[in-house]
């Protein structure tokens, strides 16, 4: 993962109001692992920024990944 990936996350985390799903941005990387994820609405408005390790998070993909290609 890495800066301005799309995210979803994978945990309910209610003391936050946030909840298995919900889509994010990485915007900031604080070390390996740990990253600053905002959540926004339909309209871009930002309604929650927080901390979050990699386990919590899911990588999304908006187009093909490509094939690992397999030594013959």
């Amino acid at each position: 993962m890495k800066l301005l990936d799309i995210v979803a996350l994978l945990e309910n985390l209610p003391e936050l109001n946030l909840y298995r799903g919900q889509v994010g941005t990485i915007v900031e990387e604080y070390e390996p692992g740990v990253f600053e994820v905002e959540f926004s609405d339909n309209t871009g408005k930002a309604y929650a920024i927080e901390t979050l390790t990699e386990t919590q998070l899911m990588l999304l993909h908006h187009s093909p990944l490509e094939r690992e290609k397999t030594p013959v």
